[in-house]
């Protein structure tokens, strides 16, 4: 049991040596972002933005294909037939083999003498080209049509600013975690520190004989019960590096750092506290109901447009060929056209056009009555989130007091300490209580980050999302 604390102790000594001479190295390459400069090149490189942006154009082509079905439409056509087998006619005249009229004693000879004859007609060859042409000149429905692909153009525009204020939103929780890994790693590092300056100070006093064992082992213990702390620190800066990579859709192998901290908030957290918003007009989810609902009822008025008449211009012109024999010899052409109306008046179909009016109607009734209920969900979640945010400055400012407070007992103890007026554990106590109040107080800040974005994405508002040159991160 003792061989394998040892074997354990020795692990967790090289790697975070190892974790420290990596930290005191300098970085090389490192950017340093900013959350506007981080949310700008998430926004240019994301690829959930520009799918959705792509899905914008793929409407606005759908909507041509609707406008296109309103202009004339010309095809050229040719049709070749052979004739394999004539047609025979015959007829009621004399010299045509005994027809039908005369005596019965006139037809029983002619029936006698042998079989009627016919006349073969057709040629044998038969060509047909020429140009066809319609344009539709009264279309209700296809009119109609037009309103519901405009619909379907702002469902998709829609659907593109909820997928970037979505990103947002992520972005910046990211980057707030960040921040706070950032921040939570430097707190447990300045304990480290002082843990080990103290047990080094215990060691130079064994050495002269002023210290025991005991407060060396006692210090040295104390000091490495923060090593696996700083080493779980490094993972969590690791991982938000990572996760904050992948939302800005950049290669994870380009090092990152956050610029700032989370201190730099407070100054501007009480301005922005008291300049709340309550306006979800902008809601997302409230402006794709409104569009559905838009939508919907265009083509509810696509349905009633079926029961009105068409009219439909046509026009054809074609030449016309036969001949016998050889189907590549005694071309003789003939050029006709024709010009026609064609009105189409529906009448009766067995009630379709009905009863899909109807499920039209229904459907619009429904997205209505979803909308009371996302609006009544949305006042309730802004309120909640206006109220959980004066919650986390209270608890900030707070937080912030109680880092003043843990501060002064600190330096109070450690003057004490240094005259022999405290002990080691009192010393230590002072310690442990600066960091949890350091660690508590950037906690309270990112409780009220997350809680700001949050508000920001349930309103809506993108008056406010920048723009980022990402060329000096793609170079790289």
């Amino acid at each position: 049991m003792i061989r394998k604390s040892i074997f354990v102790s020795a692990i967790l000594s090289l790697t975070f040596g190892n974790l420290i001479a990596q930290d005191l190295a300098p970085a090389q390459d490192t950017l340093s972002l900013s959350l506007e400069q981080c949310i700008g090149v998430a926004l240019d490189m994301n690829p959930t933005v520009k799918v959705a942006d792509m899905d914008i154009k793929r409407v606005d082509y759908s909507k041509k294909e609707t406008l296109g079905a309103l202009l004339p439409t010309v095809a050229f056509g040719a049709t070749y037939n052979r004739m394999l087998a004539k047609q025979v006619a015959y007829m009621n005249m004399d010299g045509f083999g005994g027809g039908a009229s005369g005596d019965e004693s006139e037809g029983a000879s002619s029936s006698a003498s042998g079989k009627r004859q016919g006349i073969k007609m057709g040629l044998d060859n038969s060509y047909s080209v020429g140009f066809s042409a319609s344009l539709p000149l009264i279309a209700p429905q296809l009119w109609a049509s037009l309103k519901l692909s405009d619909s379907q153009i702002l469902q998709s525009v829609e659907q593109a600013r909820a997928s970037r204020l979505s990103l947002v939103n992520e972005v910046k929780n990211a980057y707030y975690t960040l921040l706070l890994a950032e921040d939570s790693r430097n707190v447990i590092k300045q304990s480290y520190e002082m843990a080990a300056l103290t047990h080094e100070i215990y060691t130079k006093q064994h050495q002269a004989g002023t210290a025991s064992d005991y407060d060396v082992l006692r210090t040295s213990v104390a000091m490495k019960n923060v090593e696996p702390e700083l080493l779980q620190s490094d993972i969590a800066v690791k991982q938000a590096k990572l996760q904050l990579a992948i939302l800005m859709g950049i290669s994870t192998e380009i090092p990152i750092k956050a610029s700032g901290s989370l201190s730099d908030y407070e100054q501007s957290m009480y301005a922005d506290a008291l300049g709340l918003s309550r306006d979800y007009s902008r809601n997302t989810e409230l402006r794709q109901n409104e569009i559905q609902i838009r939508q919907l009822s265009d083509a509810l008025r696509v349905q009633k447009m079926a029961w009105y008449p068409t009219l439909t211009a046509t026009a054809n012109y074609n030449w016309t060929s036969s001949s016998n024999g050889s189907p590549f010899r005694n071309f003789l052409w003939s050029p006709y056209s024709v010009f026609g109306l064609t009105l189409n008046i529906p009448l009766f179909e067995g009630g379709i056009r009905y009863n899909r009016q109807r499920q039209a109607s229904v459907q619009v009734e429904q997205v209505k009555l979803q909308r009371e209920n996302i609006e009544r969900n949305v006042a309730s979640q802004v309120d909640l989130s206006i109220d959980n945010i004066m919650l986390n400055v209270k608890q900030i400012a707070s937080s912030s007091e109680s880092v003043a407070q843990a501060e002064r007992a600190h330096d109070i103890m450690q003057r004490s300490f240094n005259i022999g007026a405290a002990s080691y554990l009192d010393l230590r106590d002072s310690e442990l209580a600066l960091t949890q109040a350091r660690l508590a107080y950037y906690q309270s800040i990112y409780n009220y980050l997350v809680a700001n974005s949050s508000l920001e994405l349930l309103l809506g508002d993108d008056t406010k999302l920048p723009n980022a040159d990402s060329s000096a991160i793609t170079s790289r």
